[in-house]
Parts: C-alpha cells; sequence; structure tokens
C-alpha cells in the first residue's frame, strides 16, 4: 500500500511529521514472498502464475467479504463471489467462460430472494457487494493474466511488477518522513504530495532499470510515461481499498502478510496498475495484445 505519510491533520490539511517507525516484519515477508513469485514467473508455466494469481484473489476476495458483511455469515455470497472471481482470473484463457461465468453469477445472486428467506432490501444489497467485489479483485488481476500470456509477457510482467513496488515503496518512505501535505484526509490522511512525488521518483529510476534489464525495446518517453501512469494508477487503487476500509473502520484487510496486513492491503495498488499497463502496452502498439 502507499501509506504516503503520518497524520494529526490541521486545518489546512497538513500533516505533522513523525519518527518513522522502522518494521522489520515487511522485510522478512519480500523476503518469503519475492522468490516464490521469482520463481514461478521465471521457470513455470502460464498457468502456474495463473493459479498463484487466483489463490491470491480468493485470499483478497475473502477479506473484502469480511469486511462488508461484518459478523454476518453470508456462506452462499463467498461461494458466488469465489467461483466468479476464478471464472474471471483464468477468462484470458477461455474467454466465452468469462461471459458464461458473469451470467451464472448475477442469475444466482438475483434469485436468492426466491430461494432463501432474508429481507429483500438486504437481498440486494448483498448481491450487490457480491457482484462488486467479484469484479473489483477477479476482473482487475485477470489483467496480470494477460500480461502473462502476451508476447514477452514474462518480461513485461517484471517490468510491471516491479515498478509498482517501487512507487508504493517510494511513497511509503518519502512520505513518512517528509510527508506534509494530505491528499485526501477524508480517505486516507497518510496519503501525502510528498509520498506521491516520492513514489514517481521511485517508480522512474526502477523502470529504467527495468527497461534496460527485461524490456529494451521501450522508448525513454514510454518508460517515463508507464512510471507516471503507474504511479497514479497504484494511488488510485490504494485509495479506493482505503475508503472500502475507512467505510467499515479497520486498519488492514487481515493480517496474512505480516508488516504488510492482508493479501488485499498488498494487491491493492495492483488492482489497478495492472490494466493500466495492459492497455498502455497494447493501445501504443508495443505488444500485440492476446487474441
Amino acid at each position: 500500500m502507499l501509506e504516503c505519510g503520518t497524520t494529526n491533520q490541521e486545518p489546512a490539511k497538513t500533516v505533522h511529521k513523525t519518527r518513522a517507525r522502522f518494521d522489520s516484519r515487511r522485510i522478512y515477508t519480500v523476503l518469503l514472498v519475492v522468490p516464490l513469485l521469482y520463481g514461478a514467473i521465471r521457470y513455470l508455466p502460464p498457468v502456474a502464475f495463473t493459479g498463484m494469481v487466483a489463490l491470491a484473489g480468493c485470499v483478497s476476495l475473502m477479506e473484502l467479504y469480511r469486511l462488508c458483511f461484518q459478523a454476518s455469515s453470508r456462506p452462499w455470497a463467498v461461494s458466488v463471489g469465489l467461483l466468479g472471481c476464478i471464472g474471471l482470473i483464468v477468462g484470458p484463457y477461455h474467454p466465452a467462460l468469462v461471459q458464461t461465468g458473469l451470467l451464472v453469477a448475477v442469475i444466482t445472486v438475483l434469485s436468492i430472494p426466491l430461494l432463501v428467506e432474508v429481507p429483500l432490501l438486504d437481498s440486494l444489497r448483498q448481491g450487490a457487494i457480491v457482484l462488486t467485489g467479484m469484479l473489483y479483485v477477479g476482473l482487475t488481476l485477470s489483467y496480470l493474466v494477460l500480461v502473462r500470456l502476451l508476447p514477452e509477457g514474462e518480461s513485461l510482467l517484471f517490468f510491471l511488477l516491479l515498478v509498482t513496488w517501487a512507487a508504493d515503496t517510494g511513497a511509503y518512505y518519502v512520505g513518512t518522513l517528509y510527508g506534509q501535505r494530505a491528499l485526501a484526509p477524508r480517505i486516507s490522511p497518510k496519503k501525502t504530495a510528498e509520498g506521491l512525488a516520492g513514489g514517481f521518483i521511485g517508480a522512474t529510476i526502477v523502470a529504467f532499470v527495468a527497461r534496460w534489464t527485461f524490456v529494451p525495446e521501450f522508448s525513454n518517453l514510454d518508460t517515463l510515461v508507464l512510471a507516471l501512469v503507474l504511479t497514479l494508477a497504484g494511488l488510485w487503487g490504494d485509495l479506493v481499498e482505503s475508503a472500502i476500509k475507512r467505510a467499515v473502520d479497520v486498519k488492514d484487510s487481515g493480517g496474512l502478510l505480516p508488516g504488510h496486513g492482508g493479501m488485499l492491503d498488498r494487491l491493492d495498488s495492483l488492482l489497478f496498475t495492472a490494466p493500466a499497463f495492459y492497455y498502455y502496452v497494447t493501445f501504443m502498439g508495443r505488444v500485440a495484445p492476446h487474441p
């Protein structure tokens, strides 16, 4: 997540700088997860990476439903949402599966009042949460699979992941140390303009290194534009998840990843950077889209 600074909000929408606290658990989690992810992308077929994405998507969606439904038990919602999420993520392999899965999910959700004794308004709200969550997590994560299936998809995926994480990291540390001007105080007072600038600087540096290493066919302009686009898209994704958590008054979506929160907390930026990256490289003609 883009933890872009510390807070204590003033009328002028500034935040006071406090002493940064280093959480060593963040490093331990990265040292465990990154080699597994690298190995899956580099040495295993795309279907293995797709499986990892589907697993991460299911965990993220369960965290989201737990936040939205709170203590209420909604097994049907979780089941429909998870199946739909998996269908969306594997959809690039079988495009017809996406349309079929969405149709089944919509019909199932709309049929709940006919099958279960629940208040109609509650059923409507629960159905909206199920479908929105399924699209929010499943549809956006499917773009990671789409990127992997592109020509040179392995290299493109490394570029996307590295730049997204560089923007997150730069925003976190610069915002923590120097953050003063809040970007969205109503939603996330810790997001600051200084953090955003730090994220862009980090993304730009890593984007050029990743370009020379993985995608030399990118021009200097491509690299700079992608650094900016991925920084802004990542911030937007972070703010979207922050709004959800603020609505239900929780700090993290879960505790699965020590030092990082839940799976959704770790993926929130990537949910928006993956589609942005895919459309840039395909619409700008850098690679041919997956048929």
